[in-house]
């Protein structure tokens, strides 16, 4: 199968310091008289792995570990600082699902508004719009301001926009934890949709469970290094392993 995504050593460093919390003047003020603190801090550093048609990979890692700032990576929203990242295809994310609404904009013109974001055409959202009611079930406050919304509906919302299309790749950070159980398990098959219609899909979900159900290859990563890459069912017991031995 064709190789569709490709990690190299891919780190990413942050820098903290006195710098973030003080305006520009000051800043250079002490720069001149080196009287100031910078530190890095590695968010990722040294992760490789690679991806084929249809693969499902899951990434797991405790708190903190740099899971969401590697998929901001992959997306192309961040420049990893070492290392390189290869994609081919088109690039769908589902990151922070709830962030870049208005709440004072009604359900149906945060719908269009997410629409066009994404990069779809008013024609298209007019085609989908019926369905993406339906599939988020918020028909009755299609009418309403977002900010009435539960942080559930309206991540709801946005799941649903964004599974509208057939995307090369899929990027889900723990997006299928959205609403109750049953819209869990409705968000479920739909990403089994997506998977067989071609997609590759990149997961991150604390649910173990849902990991040894949903992928077929496993990225685990702590405090930014990589710990293991493969098989599901191998790098899942060797995790929960690691997890037993935190308790």
């Amino acid at each position: 199968m064709e190789t569709v995504l490709r990690a190299e050593d891919v780190a990413i460093r942050y820098k903290i310091g006195d710098f973030k919390d003080i305006g520009l003047k000051e800043w250079v003020m002490r720069h001149l008289t080196h009287d100031y603190r910078v530190e890095e801090f590695m968010a990722v550093d040294g992760v490789s792995f690679q991806l084929e048609e249809r693969d499902m990979l899951g990434i797991v890692g405790t708190n903190g570990a740099g899971k969401s700032t590697l998929l901001k990576a992959v997306s192309g929203i961040m420049e990893p600082t070492r290392g390189s990242i290869q994609v081919s295809g088109n690039v769908v994310a589902l990151l922070e699902l709830a962030s870049g609404f208005d709440g004072n904009l009604t359900v149906r013109e945060n719908a269009y508004l997410r629409g066009a974001m994404l990069g779809y055409t008013r024609e298209f959202m007019d085609q989908m719009y019926q369905e993406i009611l339906d599939f988020s079930e918020l028909r009755e406050f299609e009418d309403r301001p977002f900010k009435q919304l539960s942080s559930g509906m309206q991540s709801r919302l946005a799941f649903s926009i964004a599974s509208m299309v057939q995307p090369d790749i899929l990027i889900l950070d723990e997006v299928l934890s959205v609403g109750d159980g049953a819209f869990q398990e409705k968000s479920a098959r739909k990403m089994r949709e997506i998977i067989s219609g071609g997609a590759t899909t990149i997961l991150v979900s604390h649910s173990l469970a849902q990991i040894r159900e949903l992928c077929n290859k496993v990225l685990w990563i702590e405090r930014g290094r990589q710990m293991a890459f493969g098989p599901t069912e191998e790098v899942c017991d060797r995790y929960e392993r690691y997890l037993f031995e935190l308790q």
